[in-house]
């Protein structure tokens, strides 16, 4: 694999860098309260810092990048998955605001994959300029990792469907308009042959949203119930029973556009810094071994977190199916969440556990934040242990 950026790949990186340097409120990289691959949906520490996040978001749209990455007249990307992987590399190495990555980076390639002429034309504009966001309802109670288990019901009745059931983990559903949402439309069929996609209005009648508090005491995640629910079958997306075999190429779109891969690097910038200005009886933290030691092993996995991340971009724009990369991908990258949190504690050690609220926190709390938060990232969009039997099985060959 060639990981060189081509002439115009390269002018792409160096213009999202330059706009984003100038564009940036000074010192903005110190406001987000996240950890790389970060499921908590975290707000900003000061007031105000969300009005500056949506003026910078406007700048991002006024640039028509949001909507480049879809040629929706010639029902085909603007812009090569490459050039998104840069754009998405710069977003997060600068902690830049970023539009929903549900909308963004799964609904919108989704539809305009499986969506027919007028659904790519009704949702895509509105997309493109922030006016529709989207939460992912997948999982049930009884259906978690085994997505072919989901229970919540549509049934046909004129020209609508009416849905009924519950859908839990659903992360920042009380922030958005619209589910992405995953339901059963052939009661009879065999578990993988009866699901659909609907795209579903929070506003219907029949919605209604619990708060679930997350460890770290934000309101994250939501259990969402659906009673009589009715919705228009111009809202099926991708044909009735067709919902499990688009849901696997979902879920790859999903498990690369969550990456953050930007993130990683800068989160271990700050890391190194600290390291390099902190003394411990009397001797730079850089200069012990074991300290050394545990920051070469996490720089050497990010490195090969941003071949693999790289590798599949480049596989998507040759037209290959990234099925197996992508969950190698989602599998290293959110085990280097868990494990540089885990590598930030022992380095800071009884510090790492001050949090933000401290004055003393080192690197603003987030190393305490990142122990708690990062083992999410495991579970979401598949678990490790999931992730492991998809390379062992269709990468490797092995039996089940």
């Amino acid at each position: 694999m060639d990981i060189k950026f081509s002439k115009e790949e390269q002018e792409f990186h160096d213009e999202i860098d330059e706009f984003l340097q100038r564009e940036l409120p000074e010192g903005w990289a110190d406001k987000p309260v996240t950890w790389p691959h970060d499921y908590a949906s975290s707000g900003y520490q000061e007031q105000g810092d969300s009005d500056l996040a949506e003026a910078f978001l406007e700048k991002v749209i006024e640039k028509g990048w949001v909507k480049a990455f879809w040629d929706i007249g010639a029902e085909r990307q603007a812009y090569s998955n490459m050039q998104q992987a840069i754009f998405d590399e710069r977003m997060s190495y600068y902690r830049a605001p970023t539009m929903n990555s549900v909308t963004t980076g799964i609904v919108a390639p989704m539809l305009l994959r499986v969506g027919t002429k007028e659904q790519k034309e009704k949702w895509l504009p509105i997309i493109a300029s922030g006016e529709a966001t989207f939460w992912l309802g997948y999982s049930e109670p009884n259906a978690g990792s085994d997505l072919g288990s989901v229970r919540t019901s549509a049934v046909e009745d004129g020209d609508d469907y009416i849905l009924n059931g519950q859908k839990c983990w659903s992360s920042g559903a009380h922030l958005t308009d619209y589910s992405w949402m995953i339901v059963r439309t052939d009661q009879e069929a065999r578990k993988h042959q009866g699901l659909s996609f609907f795209i579903v209005d929070n506003k219907t009648p029949g919605i209604k949203m619990d708060p679930v508090i997350n460890i770290l005491g934000d309101h994250s995640f939501n259990n969402v119930f659906l009673d009589d629910v009715r919705i228009s079958k111009d809202n099926l997306i991708g044909g009735k029973n067709r919902g499990f075999y688009n849901l696997m190429t979902a879920l790859d779109y999903e498990r690369i556009c969550l990456v953050g891969i930007g993130g990683f690097k800068r989160m271990f910038e700050e890391i190194r810094d600290y390291v390099k200005a902190t003394s411990h009886d009397g001797r730079p933290l850089s200069e012990k071994p074991s300290i050394r030691n545990k920051m070469a092993r996490i720089a050497t996995r990010i490195e090969v977190n941003y071949m693999l991340f790289w590798r599949t971009a480049e596989m998507l724009d040759r037209g290959e199916d990234p099925n197996v990369e992508s969950s190698i991908l989602k599998l290293t990258a959110t085990e280097l969440a868990r494990d540089m949190a885990e590598i930030a504690m022992e380095i800071l050690g009884p510090y790492g556990q001050i949090t933000g609220n401290s004055e003393r926190a080192p690197i603003r709390g987030l190393v305490s934040r990142g122990f708690l938060e990062s083992i999410s990232a495991t579970i979401g969009a598949g678990t490790s242990e999931v992730m492991r039997n998809i390379i062992a099985q269709r990468g490797l060959g092995l039996p089940r």
